[in-house]
């Protein structure tokens, strides 16, 4: 049997409390640890919700922002039509009926009615309309075609006395990648004033408009044409191709370019730009070596009465060098150096011809109207 005095009791007392006061208060220390990171965690999840309904909040703004100056192109397509039932069975008389067609967007630059597209948008001789946000139909007036940067100019009819509401442009020089984009577009060439959201994936990167075989479509089904914004609702792009492969990637020119081009277009009434005159294809460097030849742009054809054609180039001729910079298949192309010239600008083009190379000094001249 244990026996205890009072005195030994009265000490065990002690211990006990000593040892749950210190058990206790070791737990409070541990929740106390803990405390900071749960609220971390609420703070980060609270600035997370935060940061979304911003973002949101930003796109609906700029989106009632910029759609009063955002269009939809449109054709007038004739049609033939039979209203009798046995029309298939018998030769039948056919009336003709009008029937509008959505195929592209663009948005007002200038409050007269000067709308800005893409130039396969309206690439052919037809009657084309535009569609303001509020269904208001505008007959076209006047086209302006710059097929080497791909952009339209489209003047409409019965414009109201206040004019329409113009768009900004940005900026394309300090894009970056990752940044938030949004693009509004006729969807499928059928759903007027469409938004898409998406974040810029790359930069300076070109494609083969049309080409099957790398997976891209010239058109971008009702959204080419259309403008791509930045957070201010600020013009930074056209919308113009979609890659073919089905992985949401979409091309739009940048819209310095397309300042360029309209700074020209202001100047002359037109779009005045330098033509060299020839068709050509680029040889790669894989390719040049496996035909032992020097890498460059193969003459294919050559206009006459063009630069080109004066300066004695001719087919089966590869232009090298363009004022010294190599003309190669990915940045310098020949294309893009002759862009960034002058109509009356003279090059130095280094020629590869007949197993020889040669410098000339061609004058470039304006191109033919298209």
């Amino acid at each position: 049997m244990l026996f205890c005095s009072n005195k030994n009791m009265k000490k065990l007392l002690a211990l006990l409390i000593i040892l749950i006061v210190i058990a206790f208060s070791w737990d409070l220390i541990l929740k106390s640890k803990s405390l900071p990171s749960l609220l971390s965690l609420k703070n980060n999840f609270t600035q997370e919700k935060v940061r979304v309904v911003n973002e949101e909040s930003n796109v609906i703004n700029v989106v009632k922002k910029v759609s009063p100056s955002v269009v939809t192109i449109g054709i007038k397509d004739t049609i033939s039509q039979s209203t009798d039932p046995f029309s298939q069975f018998f030769e039948m008389p056919e009336e003709e009926k009008q029937e509008d067609q959505y195929i592209g967007t663009g948005f007002v630059i200038k409050k007269e009615g000067i709308i800005v597209t893409n130039k396969h948008v309206v690439s052919t001789q037809a009657q084309y309309f535009v569609v303001d946000e509020k269904g208001k139909k505008y007959d076209v007036d006047k086209i302006y075609r710059d097929p080497s940067n791909d952009i339209g100019i489209i003047s409409i009819k019965n414009v109201p006395a206040g004019g329409l509401p113009e768009i900004s442009l940005g900026t394309s020089s300090n894009l970056q990648v990752g940044q938030s984009v949004i693009a509004i577009g006729t969807a499928l060439g059928e759903f007027r004033n469409t938004v898409t959201t998406g974040v810029v994936s790359g930069l300076g990167r070109g494609i083969t408009a049309g080409s099957s075989f790398r997976g891209f479509t010239e058109i971008n089904p009702g959204n080419s044409g259309g403008p791509l914004l930045n957070a201010d609702g600020q013009v930074i792009g056209v919308n113009t191709a979609v890659s073919g492969q089905g992985q949401n990637i979409g091309f739009a020119i940048p819209i310095n370019i397309v300042k360029d081009s309209l700074d020209n277009f202001n100047s002359t009434g037109q779009f005045s730009r330098p033509f060299l005159g020839i068709s050509y294809s680029i040889i790669s460097q894989r390719a040049a070596l496996l035909n032992e030849i020097p890498q460059g742009a193969l003459v294919q054809q050559v206009v006459d009465g063009s630069s080109a054609q004066e300066a004695g180039i001719t087919p089966g001729d590869i232009i090298t060098k363009i004022d010294g910079k190599q003309i190669n298949d990915s940045d310098a192309t020949l294309a893009i150096l002759i862009s960034k010239k002058k109509v009356g600008d003279s090059i130095n083009i280094s020629l590869y011809k007949n197993g020889e190379t040669k410098d000339l000094k061609v004058t470039l001249k304006q191109a033919p109207s298209q």
